[in-house]
């Protein structure tokens, strides 16, 4: 997948952790925000500007490509509910599926005659 510079919007903090003096001193952490799905990463591992700006892009990459993955299989899961839904039982399975029901119609038909009430 590529990213488009003018979709993200990047700003730039204090990092806290490892690094010593630079980080508490240089703003090393980069926030990475995609602007047309709101998805925003946070990369503050490394010592250095430019290395967390590479990792903030890797990640950013790696969530979008995700997020497409699970779009795309919630899209295929819902054509195959609706696929199951339009489905038309065969002859085979109607005919026993009524002798069942007619069994069962049978079955509560008789249940008022024990009882005396029929």
């Amino acid at each position: 997948m590529k990213l488009e510079e003018k979709d993200l919007v990047e700003e730039f903090s204090r990092s806290g952790g490892r690094g010593g003096q630079n980080v508490q001193k240089v703003e090393t952490r980069v926030v990475l925000r995609h602007l047309p799905t709101g998805i925003t990463v946070v990369a503050q591992e490394e010592r250095f500007r430019e290395a967390n700006r590479v990792h903030a892009r890797k990640r950013m990459v790696k969530v979008l490509v995700e997020r497409e993955r699970r779009i795309r299989l919630a899209k295929a899961a819902e054509r195959s509910r609706e696929r199951s839904r339009k489905a038309q039982r065969s002859w085979g399975a109607t005919r026993k599926l009524v002798e069942g029901k007619r069994k069962r119609a049978m079955v509560k038909a008789g249940r008022g005659k024990w009882r005396g009430e029929g």
